[in-house]
Protein backbone atom coordinates (compact mmCIF):
# COMPACT_ATOMS: atom_id res chain seq x y z
CA UNK A 1 0.00 0.00 0.00
CA UNK A 2 0.85 3.27 -0.95
CA UNK A 3 0.72 5.03 2.74
CA UNK A 4 3.87 6.21 5.12
CA UNK A 5 3.08 3.91 8.30
CA UNK A 6 1.20 0.88 9.59
CA UNK A 7 -0.85 3.63 11.35
CA UNK A 8 -1.70 5.48 8.20
CA UNK A 9 -2.21 2.53 6.43
CA UNK A 10 -5.13 1.38 9.50
CA UNK A 11 -6.59 4.71 9.11
CA UNK A 12 -6.69 4.25 5.14
CA UNK A 13 -8.24 1.09 5.04
CA UNK A 14 -10.70 1.88 7.64
CA UNK A 15 -12.24 4.49 5.80
CA UNK A 16 -13.09 2.45 2.89
CA UNK A 17 -13.61 -0.75 4.55
CA UNK A 18 -15.25 0.36 7.83
CA UNK A 19 -18.62 0.15 6.32
CA UNK A 20 -18.54 -3.40 4.64
CA UNK A 21 -16.80 -4.90 8.03
CA UNK A 22 -19.69 -3.34 9.92
CA UNK A 23 -22.18 -4.56 7.59
CA UNK A 24 -20.98 -7.85 7.65
CA UNK A 25 -20.84 -8.50 11.55
CA UNK A 26 -24.17 -7.08 11.63
CA UNK A 27 -25.35 -9.94 9.28
CA UNK A 28 -24.25 -12.50 12.27
CA UNK A 29 -24.64 -10.72 15.45
CA UNK A 30 -27.55 -8.90 14.45
CA UNK A 31 -27.00 -5.57 16.29
CA UNK A 32 -26.22 -2.41 14.82
CA UNK A 33 -24.85 -0.91 18.04
CA UNK A 34 -22.90 -4.03 18.68
CA UNK A 35 -21.34 -4.65 14.93
CA UNK A 36 -19.63 -1.30 15.60
CA UNK A 37 -17.93 -1.84 18.39
CA UNK A 38 -16.79 -5.32 17.27
CA UNK A 39 -15.38 -3.94 14.10
CA UNK A 40 -13.98 -1.16 16.31
CA UNK A 41 -11.75 -4.28 18.02
CA UNK A 42 -10.78 -5.22 14.82
CA UNK A 43 -9.32 -1.80 14.67
CA UNK A 44 -7.60 -1.77 18.08
CA UNK A 45 -6.52 -4.58 16.97
CA UNK A 46 -4.99 -3.94 13.52
CA UNK A 47 -3.22 -0.49 15.49
CA UNK A 48 -1.15 -3.22 17.66
CA UNK A 49 -0.36 -6.03 15.15
CA UNK A 50 0.36 -4.38 11.71
CA UNK A 51 3.03 -1.76 13.34
CA UNK A 52 5.13 -5.38 14.30
CA UNK A 53 4.12 -7.68 11.97
CA UNK A 54 3.33 -4.89 9.05
CA UNK A 55 0.73 -4.39 7.08
CA UNK A 56 -1.28 -7.63 5.26
CA UNK A 57 -1.81 -7.69 1.28
CA UNK A 58 -5.27 -7.63 1.55
CA UNK A 59 -5.83 -5.50 4.77
CA UNK A 60 -9.48 -5.09 4.21
CA UNK A 61 -9.92 -8.88 4.29
CA UNK A 62 -7.68 -8.99 7.35
CA UNK A 63 -10.39 -6.26 9.35
CA UNK A 64 -13.11 -8.24 8.01
CA UNK A 65 -11.65 -11.66 9.42
CA UNK A 66 -11.18 -10.60 12.70
CA UNK A 67 -14.34 -8.61 13.43
CA UNK A 68 -16.11 -11.48 12.24
CA UNK A 69 -13.99 -13.80 14.86
CA UNK A 70 -14.66 -11.22 17.51
CA UNK A 71 -18.37 -11.54 16.68
CA UNK A 72 -17.94 -15.49 16.93
CA UNK A 73 -16.38 -15.60 19.86
CA UNK A 74 -19.20 -13.25 21.66
CA UNK A 75 -21.81 -15.55 19.97
CA UNK A 76 -19.76 -18.39 21.70
CA UNK A 77 -19.92 -16.87 24.55
CA UNK A 78 -23.80 -16.49 24.46
CA UNK A 79 -24.01 -20.18 23.80
CA UNK A 80 -21.95 -20.92 26.94
CA UNK A 81 -24.66 -18.71 28.82
CA UNK A 82 -27.59 -19.90 27.46
CA UNK A 83 -26.33 -23.79 27.74
CA UNK A 84 -27.05 -24.34 24.22
CA UNK A 85 -23.13 -25.13 23.09
CA UNK A 86 -24.74 -27.96 20.25
CA UNK A 87 -27.16 -25.90 18.69
CA UNK A 88 -25.79 -22.90 18.42
CA UNK A 89 -22.48 -24.26 17.50
CA UNK A 90 -23.94 -25.62 14.64
CA UNK A 91 -25.69 -22.45 14.01
CA UNK A 92 -22.75 -20.52 13.96
CA UNK A 93 -21.00 -23.02 11.39
CA UNK A 94 -23.52 -22.61 9.13
CA UNK A 95 -23.33 -18.82 9.55
CA UNK A 96 -19.35 -18.49 9.25
CA UNK A 97 -19.88 -21.01 6.43
CA UNK A 98 -22.27 -18.65 4.20
CA UNK A 99 -20.79 -16.31 1.48
CA UNK A 100 -22.81 -13.80 0.81
CA UNK A 101 -22.07 -12.42 -2.86
CA UNK A 102 -21.11 -8.60 -3.72
CA UNK A 103 -23.73 -7.86 -6.41
CA UNK A 104 -26.84 -8.81 -7.24
CA UNK A 105 -27.55 -8.53 -10.74
CA UNK A 106 -31.85 -9.26 -10.85
CA UNK A 107 -34.10 -10.30 -8.49
CA UNK A 108 -37.87 -10.35 -7.46
CA UNK A 109 -40.40 -9.52 -4.63
CA UNK A 110 -40.06 -13.53 -3.66
CA UNK A 111 -36.53 -12.98 -3.28
CA UNK A 112 -36.09 -9.72 -1.75
CA UNK A 113 -35.90 -11.05 1.74
CA UNK A 114 -32.38 -13.03 0.16
CA UNK A 115 -30.99 -10.13 -1.69
CA UNK A 116 -27.57 -11.11 -0.06
CA UNK A 117 -26.17 -7.86 0.06
CA UNK A 118 -25.19 -6.91 3.61
CA UNK A 119 -24.46 -3.21 3.00
CA UNK A 120 -28.39 -2.78 1.67
CA UNK A 121 -29.61 -4.55 4.39
CA UNK A 122 -27.75 -1.74 6.89
CA UNK A 123 -29.02 0.62 4.98
CA UNK A 124 -32.63 -0.75 5.46
CA UNK A 125 -32.24 -1.38 8.95
CA UNK A 126 -30.93 1.71 9.55
CA UNK A 127 -33.76 3.39 8.32
CA UNK A 128 -36.17 1.88 10.12
CA UNK A 129 -39.86 3.84 10.73
CA UNK A 130 -39.10 3.17 14.51
CA UNK A 131 -36.14 6.36 14.15
CA UNK A 132 -36.84 9.49 13.19
CA UNK A 133 -35.49 10.85 9.64
CA UNK A 134 -32.69 12.81 11.30
CA UNK A 135 -31.29 9.94 13.23
CA UNK A 136 -31.78 7.73 10.65
CA UNK A 137 -29.49 9.74 7.90
CA UNK A 138 -27.30 10.73 10.96
CA UNK A 139 -26.82 7.07 11.55
CA UNK A 140 -26.29 5.68 7.95
CA UNK A 141 -23.52 8.11 7.44
CA UNK A 142 -21.52 7.69 10.59
CA UNK A 143 -22.07 3.74 9.46
CA UNK A 144 -22.02 3.50 5.57
CA UNK A 145 -20.96 7.13 4.54
CA UNK A 146 -17.86 6.93 6.53
CA UNK A 147 -18.48 10.38 7.71
CA UNK A 148 -16.90 11.97 11.02
CA UNK A 149 -19.52 13.17 13.84
CA UNK A 150 -17.99 16.40 12.72
CA UNK A 151 -18.54 16.01 9.24
CA UNK A 152 -22.66 15.16 9.73
CA UNK A 153 -23.03 18.25 12.08
CA UNK A 154 -21.74 20.53 9.38
CA UNK A 155 -23.92 18.78 6.92
CA UNK A 156 -26.92 19.13 8.71
CA UNK A 157 -25.91 22.60 10.00
CA UNK A 158 -26.09 21.17 13.86
CA UNK A 159 -24.00 21.44 16.87
CA UNK A 160 -21.62 18.37 16.74
CA UNK A 161 -23.18 16.72 20.03
CA UNK A 162 -26.35 16.94 18.64
CA UNK A 163 -25.42 14.75 16.33
CA UNK A 164 -23.39 12.31 18.56
CA UNK A 165 -26.58 12.08 20.67
CA UNK A 166 -28.77 10.92 17.57
CA UNK A 167 -26.32 8.52 16.73
CA UNK A 168 -26.13 6.64 20.04
CA UNK A 169 -30.24 6.90 20.65
CA UNK A 170 -30.70 5.29 17.32
CA UNK A 171 -28.30 2.53 17.79
CA UNK A 172 -29.88 1.90 21.38
CA UNK A 173 -33.94 2.25 19.63
CA UNK A 174 -32.56 0.11 17.17
CA UNK A 175 -31.59 -2.58 19.52
CA UNK A 176 -34.61 -1.86 21.84
CA UNK A 177 -37.10 -2.38 19.29
CA UNK A 178 -34.94 -5.63 18.32
CA UNK A 179 -35.42 -4.81 14.65
CA UNK A 180 -34.03 -7.30 12.29
CA UNK A 181 -31.32 -7.17 10.07
CA UNK A 182 -32.50 -7.96 6.72
CA UNK A 183 -34.94 -6.02 4.16
CA UNK A 184 -38.44 -5.36 4.76
CA UNK A 185 -41.08 -7.35 3.83
CA UNK A 186 -42.49 -5.79 -0.23
CA UNK A 187 -45.67 -4.20 1.84
CA UNK A 188 -43.55 -2.06 3.71
CA UNK A 189 -40.79 -1.32 0.93
CA UNK A 190 -42.25 1.66 -0.05
CA UNK A 191 -42.78 3.92 2.94
CA UNK A 192 -38.90 3.42 3.77
CA UNK A 193 -37.56 3.68 0.02
CA UNK A 194 -37.38 7.36 0.68
CA UNK A 195 -35.06 7.78 3.23
CA UNK A 196 -32.95 4.75 1.54
CA UNK A 197 -32.50 6.93 -1.28
CA UNK A 198 -31.90 9.85 0.65
CA UNK A 199 -28.81 8.08 1.89
CA UNK A 200 -27.54 6.31 -0.83
CA UNK A 201 -27.27 9.49 -2.37
CA UNK A 202 -26.03 11.33 0.28
CA UNK A 203 -23.32 8.26 0.35
CA UNK A 204 -22.68 9.43 -3.30
CA UNK A 205 -22.40 13.14 -2.94
CA UNK A 206 -19.45 12.38 -0.21
CA UNK A 207 -17.26 10.07 -2.87
CA UNK A 208 -18.06 12.53 -5.68
CA UNK A 209 -16.60 15.83 -3.70
CA UNK A 210 -15.71 14.89 -0.36
CA UNK A 211 -16.45 17.18 2.42
CA UNK A 212 -13.19 17.64 4.12
CA UNK A 213 -9.66 15.95 4.59
CA UNK A 214 -7.03 16.27 1.62
CA UNK A 215 -9.18 13.81 -1.09
CA UNK A 216 -11.55 15.23 -3.55
CA UNK A 217 -13.05 12.50 -4.48
CA UNK A 218 -13.24 9.00 -2.87
CA UNK A 219 -13.97 7.04 -5.78
CA UNK A 220 -14.93 3.79 -3.14
CA UNK A 221 -17.89 5.73 -1.80
CA UNK A 222 -19.22 6.34 -5.03
CA UNK A 223 -18.98 2.69 -6.20
CA UNK A 224 -21.11 1.49 -2.98
CA UNK A 225 -23.59 3.90 -3.90
CA UNK A 226 -23.72 3.04 -7.57
CA UNK A 227 -23.63 -1.11 -6.82
CA UNK A 228 -26.48 -0.56 -3.73
CA UNK A 229 -28.50 1.52 -6.50
CA UNK A 230 -28.27 -1.28 -9.28
CA UNK A 231 -29.00 -3.60 -6.77
CA UNK A 232 -31.96 -1.72 -5.08
CA UNK A 233 -33.49 -0.91 -9.13
CA UNK A 234 -33.78 -4.83 -9.13
CA UNK A 235 -35.49 -4.85 -5.73
CA UNK A 236 -38.28 -2.34 -6.63
CA UNK A 237 -37.94 -2.26 -10.71
CA UNK A 238 -41.23 -0.05 -11.21
CA UNK A 239 -40.09 2.93 -8.41
CA UNK A 240 -39.09 5.75 -10.63
CA UNK A 241 -37.39 7.69 -8.24
CA UNK A 242 -34.85 4.69 -7.83
CA UNK A 243 -34.01 4.84 -11.70
CA UNK A 244 -34.22 8.68 -11.53
CA UNK A 245 -31.39 8.59 -8.72
CA UNK A 246 -29.30 5.65 -10.35
CA UNK A 247 -29.29 7.87 -13.67
CA UNK A 248 -28.37 10.90 -11.51
CA UNK A 249 -25.36 8.99 -10.15
CA UNK A 250 -24.62 7.32 -13.36
CA UNK A 251 -24.11 10.24 -15.48
CA UNK A 252 -22.13 12.23 -12.38
CA UNK A 253 -20.29 9.67 -11.79
CA UNK A 254 -19.01 9.22 -15.61
CA UNK A 255 -16.88 12.24 -15.35
CA UNK A 256 -14.74 11.06 -12.12
CA UNK A 257 -11.78 10.36 -13.93
CA UNK A 258 -11.64 13.81 -15.70
CA UNK A 259 -12.16 15.56 -12.53
CA UNK A 260 -8.89 15.71 -11.52
CA UNK A 261 -5.95 16.96 -13.25
CA UNK A 262 -2.19 15.24 -13.01
CA UNK A 263 -1.41 16.56 -9.97
CA UNK A 264 -4.20 15.34 -8.61
CA UNK A 265 -6.13 19.34 -8.48
CA UNK A 266 -9.75 19.37 -9.21
CA UNK A 267 -10.70 20.39 -12.71
CA UNK A 268 -13.89 22.38 -13.01
CA UNK A 269 -16.83 21.07 -15.09
CA UNK A 270 -16.65 23.21 -18.07
CA UNK A 271 -12.46 22.92 -18.27
CA UNK A 272 -12.53 18.63 -18.19
CA UNK A 273 -11.58 16.88 -21.31
CA UNK A 274 -14.63 15.03 -22.13
CA UNK A 275 -12.98 12.43 -24.47
CA UNK A 276 -12.06 11.31 -20.84
CA UNK A 277 -15.83 10.67 -19.51
CA UNK A 278 -16.85 7.11 -19.30
CA UNK A 279 -19.40 6.59 -22.26
CA UNK A 280 -20.48 3.19 -20.98
CA UNK A 281 -21.57 4.96 -17.96
CA UNK A 282 -23.44 7.61 -19.81
CA UNK A 283 -25.18 4.96 -21.76
CA UNK A 284 -26.50 3.57 -19.10
CA UNK A 285 -27.32 6.76 -16.80
CA UNK A 286 -29.50 7.77 -19.96
CA UNK A 287 -31.11 4.69 -19.85
CA UNK A 288 -31.84 4.64 -16.47
CA UNK A 289 -33.15 8.15 -17.20
CA UNK A 290 -35.40 6.56 -19.49
CA UNK A 291 -37.16 4.32 -17.55
CA UNK A 292 -37.58 6.88 -14.91
CA UNK A 293 -39.60 8.97 -17.55
CA UNK A 294 -41.19 6.26 -18.76
CA UNK A 295 -42.82 5.10 -15.79
CA UNK A 296 -44.15 8.74 -14.95
CA UNK A 297 -41.43 10.35 -13.14
CA UNK A 298 -40.08 12.66 -15.24
CA UNK A 299 -40.91 15.79 -12.46
CA UNK A 300 -39.44 13.74 -9.72
CA UNK A 301 -36.50 15.22 -8.01
CA UNK A 302 -33.97 12.89 -8.82
CA UNK A 303 -34.82 12.20 -12.34
CA UNK A 304 -34.87 16.33 -13.12
CA UNK A 305 -31.36 16.48 -11.75
CA UNK A 306 -30.20 13.37 -13.76
CA UNK A 307 -32.12 15.25 -16.57
CA UNK A 308 -29.53 17.85 -15.84
CA UNK A 309 -26.77 15.59 -15.75
CA UNK A 310 -27.87 14.72 -18.68
CA UNK A 311 -27.58 17.51 -20.83
CA UNK A 312 -24.18 18.09 -19.91
CA UNK A 313 -23.67 14.20 -20.61
CA UNK A 314 -24.79 15.17 -24.44
CA UNK A 315 -23.02 18.15 -25.31
CA UNK A 316 -19.68 16.79 -26.97
CA UNK A 317 -18.17 20.21 -26.32
CA UNK A 318 -18.48 22.74 -22.95
CA UNK A 319 -20.06 25.37 -25.68
CA UNK A 320 -22.77 22.95 -26.88
CA UNK A 321 -24.11 22.85 -23.63
CA UNK A 322 -27.47 23.40 -23.63
CA UNK A 323 -28.26 26.43 -20.59
CA UNK A 324 -31.44 27.08 -21.34
CA UNK A 325 -32.64 23.83 -20.94
CA UNK A 326 -30.38 23.35 -17.61
CA UNK A 327 -32.04 26.97 -16.10
CA UNK A 328 -35.39 25.56 -17.25
CA UNK A 329 -35.08 22.54 -15.26
CA UNK A 330 -33.72 24.10 -12.18
CA UNK A 331 -36.44 25.90 -12.14
CA UNK A 332 -38.94 22.89 -12.11
CA UNK A 333 -36.91 21.50 -9.72
CA UNK A 334 -37.18 24.54 -7.75
CA UNK A 335 -40.52 24.18 -7.76
CA UNK A 336 -40.95 20.20 -6.88
CA UNK A 337 -37.87 20.53 -4.30
CA UNK A 338 -37.36 24.17 -3.05
CA UNK A 339 -33.94 24.72 -1.48
CA UNK A 340 -31.39 27.81 -1.52
CA UNK A 341 -29.15 25.50 -2.86
CA UNK A 342 -30.87 24.31 -5.75
CA UNK A 343 -31.68 28.32 -6.05
CA UNK A 344 -27.82 28.81 -6.44
CA UNK A 345 -27.63 26.13 -8.61
CA UNK A 346 -30.29 27.62 -11.20
CA UNK A 347 -28.13 31.24 -11.00
CA UNK A 348 -25.32 29.44 -12.33
CA UNK A 349 -27.05 27.84 -15.57
CA UNK A 350 -29.26 31.61 -15.88
CA UNK A 351 -25.95 32.99 -15.85
CA UNK A 352 -24.25 30.92 -18.08
CA UNK A 353 -27.85 31.09 -20.49
CA UNK A 354 -28.39 34.63 -20.43
CA UNK A 355 -25.54 36.23 -19.21
CA UNK A 356 -23.82 37.01 -15.80
CA UNK A 357 -25.37 39.65 -14.88
CA UNK A 358 -28.91 37.76 -14.76
CA UNK A 359 -26.83 35.33 -12.81
CA UNK A 360 -26.09 37.63 -9.92
CA UNK A 361 -29.01 39.21 -9.70
CA UNK A 362 -30.90 35.77 -8.34
CA UNK A 363 -27.64 35.48 -6.04
CA UNK A 364 -28.62 38.68 -4.65
CA UNK A 365 -32.09 37.78 -4.37
CA UNK A 366 -31.01 34.75 -2.12
CA UNK A 367 -29.78 37.23 0.35
CA UNK A 368 -28.09 35.38 3.10
CA UNK A 369 -30.01 32.58 4.16
CA UNK A 370 -28.99 30.61 7.17
CA UNK A 371 -28.64 27.27 4.93
CA UNK A 372 -26.29 28.63 2.40
CA UNK A 373 -23.25 30.70 5.60
CA UNK A 374 -21.12 27.71 6.02
CA UNK A 375 -21.57 26.75 1.77
CA UNK A 376 -18.43 27.57 0.17
CA UNK A 377 -19.90 27.48 -2.92
CA UNK A 378 -22.27 30.49 -2.90
CA UNK A 379 -19.36 33.14 -2.65
CA UNK A 380 -17.50 30.87 -4.65
CA UNK A 381 -20.31 31.32 -7.55
CA UNK A 382 -20.63 35.02 -6.73
CA UNK A 383 -16.85 35.35 -7.05
CA UNK A 384 -17.35 33.63 -10.82
CA UNK A 385 -20.30 35.95 -12.03
CA UNK A 386 -18.13 39.50 -10.76
CA UNK A 387 -15.29 37.72 -12.65
CA UNK A 388 -17.11 37.68 -16.02
CA UNK A 389 -18.63 41.06 -15.58
CA UNK A 390 -15.18 42.39 -14.95
CA UNK A 391 -15.38 42.77 -11.18
CA UNK A 392 -12.22 41.63 -10.25
CA UNK A 393 -11.69 43.38 -6.52
CA UNK A 394 -14.85 41.86 -5.57
CA UNK A 395 -14.39 38.93 -7.09
CA UNK A 396 -11.10 38.06 -5.20
CA UNK A 397 -12.78 39.07 -2.06
CA UNK A 398 -15.99 36.32 -3.16
CA UNK A 399 -13.20 33.95 -4.22
CA UNK A 400 -11.38 34.57 -0.89
CA UNK A 401 -14.54 34.34 1.77
CA UNK A 402 -14.98 31.03 -0.19
CA UNK A 403 -11.77 29.76 0.57
CA UNK A 404 -12.17 30.48 4.52
CA UNK A 405 -15.41 28.51 4.60
CA UNK A 406 -13.79 25.17 2.33
CA UNK A 407 -13.10 22.27 4.46
CA UNK A 408 -11.94 20.18 1.69
CA UNK A 409 -8.27 20.64 0.87
CA UNK A 410 -8.11 20.84 -3.05
CA UNK A 411 -11.27 22.61 -2.92
CA UNK A 412 -9.43 25.48 -0.60
CA UNK A 413 -6.50 25.03 -3.40
CA UNK A 414 -8.60 25.87 -6.35
CA UNK A 415 -10.77 28.73 -4.55
CA UNK A 416 -7.63 30.60 -3.47
CA UNK A 417 -5.98 30.13 -7.17
CA UNK A 418 -8.84 31.64 -8.54
CA UNK A 419 -8.61 34.20 -5.96
CA UNK A 420 -5.18 34.63 -7.23
CA UNK A 421 -6.19 35.10 -10.85
CA UNK A 422 -8.79 37.70 -10.16
CA UNK A 423 -6.19 39.94 -8.31
CA UNK A 424 -4.00 39.03 -11.10
CA UNK A 425 -6.61 40.17 -14.02
CA UNK A 426 -7.17 42.80 -11.97
CA UNK A 427 -3.72 44.13 -11.85
CA UNK A 428 -3.09 43.47 -15.78
CA UNK A 429 -6.48 45.99 -16.67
Amino acid sequence: MSVATPHAAVAAVWRVESAKIVAGVARLVRDIGLAEELAQDALVAALEHWPRGGVPDNPGAWLMTTAKHRALDHLRHLQMQARKHEEIGADLEARQALVVPDFVDSLDARRADHIGDDLLRLIFCACHPVLGTEARLALTLKLLGGLSTAEIARAFLVPEPTVAQRIVRAKRTLAAAQVPFELPPPAELQARLGSVLEVIYLIFNEGYTATSGSDWLRPALCDDALRLGRVLAGLAPDASEVHGLLALMQLQASRNAARLDAQGQPVLLLEQQRARWDQALIGRGLEALARAEALGGAALPYALQAAIAACHARAARAEDTDWARIAALYGTLAQVAPSPVVELNRAVAVGMAHGPAAGLALVDALGDPPALRPYHWLPAVRGDLLLRLGRHDAARAAFEAAARLARNGPERALLERRAREAAEAGTAR
